[in-house]
């Protein structure tokens, strides 16, 4: 199998460029062990005038990675507008930041259709796509139209919202009858699955046998995959990482205090103000932990130009500000807040010089920052991992010590009893979740998955057809579904 792995961001194999766990970290060993290409946005738009869309392609391990320049015309209305400014917040419950136009959607389906007709390029008849997140809902169905009978896959990395919070996207019946399309679609948790199911049985009107949905496309699989991490290679980087000219430093500055960490993009779905305020509380409640801890607080900005973005980063400064007045001393700053990324080899030496790791999201689909911090601690003396039960890891990690984000007071308490937390429950604590993360590595999920999707072609009789017959199936269907809609 050729496989071909499409998402809207890439990460480029460099040991210095900063990440923040997600898509594009996890996706970036697998690609360069398997061969597969990753197709990605360059980060530039283009003007039209443009024969090929490519910018780059270069090697990527034993892969190869595609960036292409996505449409000026349609870039904003796809990316800030209904992507993160519809999609995002709805998948993540936040229905009352829905901001989306007509004509937005509008441009995420052109951009959707314009990467299709990118892909063909790397079509093979043994080909599979993969398609990554919620950025290409649509790109299975525009696959078809163009004639695509190859096995296509999607997994979303974010949650999946109950039925009515979806209801609040415009044009989700169009857009999620599109991702029928898919022949297998992969979800996080249990719990997303079942969202996603019972959309389709009370807005479509159609059935999971099994988790198998027919429809004007065909058979769709629908299953659960959690995606992991690399342990021990994660371990062995954290090993080294505090020997880096960034992590000695925060070491000798901390002299004797405890050090706790929260790594997250700037975004309304981590929980930062929760937990900033979770902190502001714990210091007030028991003074006494004044100066033995201070919290270590990274939020790379993210989607600047989103007004629901802009608002937090200015309602988070002044919280940061609010708190350090309020609690700091002269030589002591209670919250060292940076608002900037770091590599992976630096946030694996941080992870393992934290004592308390703080991973406290409102809804999140599996936060691999969290798998990251248990898997950098020292087996001899592990640090502890407070965990919200809103993440999907959660469902795996559930020696962490788990909290509810909205319990400001319950955090604050939690975060004071893993300060205190004896070595020996710590590691039993610990070794429990390194079994967890061992036995559902990031590789285990690749594979799980492509063999899951070319299993779809096993079990599914259309795939028995000529492949002249199946394109023209697929385009009848294709026809007769957008037929519905016009």
């Amino acid at each position: 199998m050729n496989l071909v792995v499409v998402s809207n961001r890439v990460a480029r194999g460099k040991a210095n460029e900063p990440m923040t766990g997600g898509l594009a970290a996890a996706l970036l060993p697998v690609v360069e062990n398997s061969g597969a290409i990753w197709v990605g946005s360059s980060g530039r738009v283009r003007d039209g005038s443009q024969k090929e869309p490519f910018a780059e392609i270069e090697a990527l391990g034993a892969g190869a990675l595609a960036m292409l320049d996505l449409p000026a015309a349609h870039y904003g209305g796809y990316y800030e507008g209904f992507a993160n400014s519809a999609l995002w917040p709805a998948l993540h419950s936040r229905a009352d930041l829905i901001r989306a136009s007509n004509g937005d959607y509008l441009s995420y389906r052109e951009v959707n259709a314009f990467m299709a007709r990118a892909l063909l390029r790397f079509r093979k008849p043994d080909t599979a796509y993969w398609v990554q997140d919620y950025h290409f809902l649509a790109l299975g169905a525009e696959l078809r139209k163009l004639g695509v009978t190859q096995p296509l896959g999607f997994f979303l990395h974010t949650p999946w919202a109950g039925r009515t919070i979806i209801e609040g996207v415009p044009n989700h019946r169009e857009l999620i009858e599109s991702m029928l399309a898919y022949d297998l679609i992969g979800f996080q948790t249990r719990d997303d699955w079942e969202n996603f199911v019972s959309y389709i049985e009370s807005n479509l009107g159609l059935v999971a046998q099994d988790g198998v949905i027919t429809s004007h496309f065909g058979r769709t699989h629908v299953a659960v995959f959690p995606i992991g991490i690399d342990p021990e290679k994660f371990a062995q980087q954290a090993a080294k990482a505090v020997a880096h000219p960034d992590v000695s430093r925060l070491r000798r500055s901390l002299d004797g205090e405890k050090l706790a960490i929260g790594v997250d993009r700037l975004d309304y779905s981590k929980g930062l103000i929760n937990r900033i305020n979770a902190f502001d509380r714990m210091w007030t409640v028991q003074p006494t932990l004044a100066r033995t801890v201070s919290l270590l607080q990274i939020a790379t900005p993210s989607r600047g130009a989103i007004e629901a973005y802009g608002n937090l980063q200015s309602e988070l400064a002044r919280l940061v500000s609010d708190v350090n007045g309020r609690h700091g001393e002269v030589d002591w700053t209670p919250i060292r807040y940076l608002n900037k990324g770091f590599s992976q080899t630096v946030l694996a030496g941080l992870y393992r010089t934290a004592q308390v790791g703080v991973v406290t999201p409102l809804q999140d689909g599996m936060n691999l920052v969290a798998k990251e911090y248990v898997a950098a601690q020292n087996p001899a003396d592990p640090g502890v991992l407070v965990l919200s039960k809103f993440a999907g890891a959660a469902n795996e990690l559930d020696t962490a010590l788990l909290v509810n984000p909205h319990d400001i007071d319950g955090m604050a308490r939690t975060i004071a009893t893993a300060l205190t937390m004896p070595l020996i429950e710590r590691r039993m604590r610990w070794e429990a979740m390194m079994d967890k993360l061992r036995s559902s590595t990031i590789h285990r999920w690749f594979a799980d998955f492509v063999d899951s999707l070319q299993a779809t072609r096993i079990d599914d009789a259309p795939a028995q057809l000529p492949e002249s017959d199946l394109a023209a199936e697929w385009s009848l269907r294709s026809v007769n579904l957008s037929a519905r809609h016009h």
